[in-house]
């Protein structure tokens, strides 16, 4: 993490909500925590936080399968419980919910119902390797990583784009563990978090629909790595670490500008900005939900605003 002039300002954070005593499932040992937490027991671990048109906020709880909704005073519901491993998840701009769920593929949630079903299960009758996230474009594509168990050892983790007309195109194939993804203003660039290789590339869309130049835009360390990634309208990337307990923000140019300081454990995993513009992080370790106040890194009088 580099910066030129003057050190990154450090901006604090404080606890929005934590997840509820009657939702938690202590000492419950699940087939995702033998996996993805060395066998360790997870009473909750919470991603993908995304806003419907309402102001409430969605999340996912990877190991049990669920996802919730806190409303707008704050109480949490639980919308859906299912056979599955909810990652990431965002709202599109006409309502939809969509999921990526590491063990089922691309879903889509009918929170008004309950339900939920398979968008896109599998490629050429192939299985992914673990649906992690995904981003929603403003022409309706969607891109979303399939990272599976990726990493050094293993760089063959993907990033597809499905079109709204069901052509899916495989943009990258060879990544050490692609974790969250975000398009920058103009939608011609892709910025794709490599968990394991702890840094964020930097993907070169083509007019033809290909990918070229594909370069590292910024390198961390930590025993984890990027995990979510969110872009404001001026181009300022924020970068969730999971095991540093920061949001960063990258300026346009790869400096780290600014540290979001978490306030409560180090697992820093989803952002999303909120319809205030303030920032929400998920912080997994804990099961909270963080706010950060994001005044300070705009000058409203030279036309700074967020998304």
């Amino acid at each position: 993490m580099m910066y030129l002039e003057g050190p990154p300002r450090v901006i604090e954070t404080r606890v929005l909500s934590t997840m509820p005593a009657k939702f938690r499932r202590p000492g419950l040992r699940s087939d995702w925590a033998d996996a993805n937490r060395g066998g360790k027991p997870v009473d909750c671990f919470i991603e993908g936080p995304s806003f419907d048109a309402s102001g409430n906020l969605y999340l996912v709880d990877i190991p049990f399968g669920r996802v919730f909704r806190i409303a707008t005073d704050g109480r949490w519901s639980l919308v859906i419980e299912y056979d599955g491993w909810p990652n990431g998840l965002k709202i599109a701009p006409d309502g939809r919910i969509l999921v990526a769920d590491y063990m089922n593929g691309l879903m889509e949630l009918d929170a008004r119902r309950g339900t939920i079903r398979t968008l896109l299960g599998h490629r050429n009758s192939e299985s992914f390797r673990g649906c992690n996230d995904l981003h929603i474009a403003s022409t309706g594509d969607i891109y979303f990583t399939d990272q599976g168990q990726t990493g050094l050892h293993d760089p063959s983790g993907r990033v597809f784009r499905l079109r709204p007309d069901g052509r899916l195109d495989c943009l990258i194939s060879n990544g050490p563990s692609p974790n969250g993804l975000v398009l920058d203003p103009n939608e011609t660039v892709l910025f794709v978090a490599m968990t394991r290789d702890n840094c964020v590339w930097r993907v070169l869309l083509t007019k033809d629909g290909g990918v070229a130049k594909v370069g590292k835009f910024s390198s961390f360390f930590g025993t984890s790595g990027p995990d979510g990634l969110a872009m404001d309208a001026k181009g300022q990337l924020f970068v969730a670490h999971a095991s540093l307990g920061h949001v960063f923000v990258l300026a346009a140019n790869g400096e780290c500008i600014a540290r979001i300081r978490s306030c409560t454990g180090p697992t820093c995993t989803n952002i999303a900005f909120g319809p205030d513009g303030a920032l929400f992080i998920t912080e997994s370790s804990t099961g909270s939900v963080l706010i950060a106040d994001l005044d300070s890194l705009f000058d409203r009088t030279r036309g700074g605003h967020r998304t």
